[in-house]
C-alpha cells in the first residue's frame, strides 16, 4: 500500500495532505498532480467554497498550507508527484489499536478499519490506557482518525494495511 519512501508522517500534515488527496481526485486538475501544480491551485484557483470544504476557513490557513508546500517544493523539487505527500497509514497511536486488534485470538478473520472502530468503541482504547500503550487524551483524536481512513479507504479495508512501522 505504501506507494513511496517518504515518510509523509513526518512531512506533511494532515491538512496539506487530504488537500493533495481532494484535488488528485478532481477531474478538472490536470494529471499526475505536481508539488507545483498544487500550490498554483491552492494560491490562485482555490475557490472560496473548496476552501470551506476543506476546512480551510481563514487566510492563515491557506498561508500555512502554502509554507508548507514552498518547504516541500525547496526539498523534493516542482514536478514531484504530489499523491506521494498523502498520508496513507494510521498513526503510531493508531497502529498500537490495530495491531491490538490483529492480536485477539478470538477474531477469526483479519480485521477490516470497521472492525477496528467497533473494537475502539467497545474499549479496547481503555484497555491499551491500563495497560500504558496509549495515553488517556487520545481517545477523540483516534476515533477521528478511524473514521477518517473508513471515509478515505472504506470500512472493508484490510486495518492491517495502514499499519505505521516505526
Amino acid at each position: 500500500m505504501i506507494r513511496n519512501p517518504i515518510d509523509v508522517a513526518t512531512r506533511v500534515s494532515q491538512e496539506l495532505s487530504r488537500f493533495i488527496e481532494t484535488l488528485s481526485e478532481n477531474p478538472d486538475v490536470e494529471q499526475p498532480l505536481t508539488l507545483s501544480g498544487a500550490r498554483y491551485f491552492l494560491a490562485w484557483h482555490l475557490p472560496l467554497e473548496i476552501r470551506e470544504t476543506e476546512g480551510l476557513h481563514h487566510i492563515d490557513d491557506t498561508d500555512s498550507l502554502l509554507d508548507e508546500l514552498d518547504v516541500l517544493i525547496e526539498e523534493f523539487g516542482e514536478d514531484a508527484v504530489a499523491m506521494d505527500f498523502v498520508e496513507d497509514s494510521a498513526s503510531e497511536p493508531l497502529s498500537r489499536v490495530i495491531e491490538a486488534v490483529l492480536d485477539d485470538e478470538n477474531r477469526e478473520n483479519p480485521p477490516t478499519l470497521s472492525a477496528v472502530k467497533e473494537a475502539m468503541a467497545a474499549g479496547v482504547m481503555e484497555r491499551l490506557v491500563g495497560e500504558g500503550a496509549l495515553d488517556e487524551d487520545e481517545d477523540d483524536n483516534l476515533m477521528a482518525e478511524i473514521e477518517d481512513l473508513i471515509d478515505r479507504y472504506g470500512p472493508d479495508a484490510p486495518a492491517e494495511d495502514f499499519l505505521r512501522y516505526e
